[in-house]
């Protein structure tokens, strides 16, 4: 999946505007780009964490000649660990419930629908 598709799949289970996702997509890369540069983690729960992890330098080996080793100097790279939800929807297919709550049109005020509010007992504490 591109980012092309990965902007129409979550338009359409949203209901939001391709417009509103694409934003928002560069918006969340650029955040979590900032975070790693500073050094700070990113985690979402169940899904997983990003974070900067430092290699050490090392020798290696030139490709194009074998036989000439090369010093290739330590640096920080951006690392990716999954979590509980994500290995378990990768190694069983079953995907955690999907809860997305309505969202409001502009120059509108949302509601919860009907039923779904408590009742207020009527009495002060």
């Amino acid at each position: 999946m591109n980012k092309s598709e990965l902007v129409d799949a979550v338009s359409k289970k949203t209901g939001l505007s391709k417009t509103d996702i694409d934003r928002s997509i560069k918006g969340l890369i650029y955040t979590i780009s900032e975070s790693l540069s500073r050094g700070e983690k990113v985690t979402f729960v169940g899904f997983g964490t990003f974070e900067r992890r430092n290699r050490k330098a090392r020798m290696g080996v030139n490709p194009q000649n074998p036989q000439q080793k090369i010093k290739i100097p330590a640096k920080k790279a951006p690392a990716f660990s999954a979590g509980s939800e994500l290995k378990e929807a990768v190694a069983t297919g079953k995907l955690p419930k999907l809860n997305l709550m309505p969202v409001a049109k502009k120059g509108s005020t949302w509601t919860a629908p009907k039923g779904k509010a408590k009742k207020k007992s009527g009495k002060r504490k």
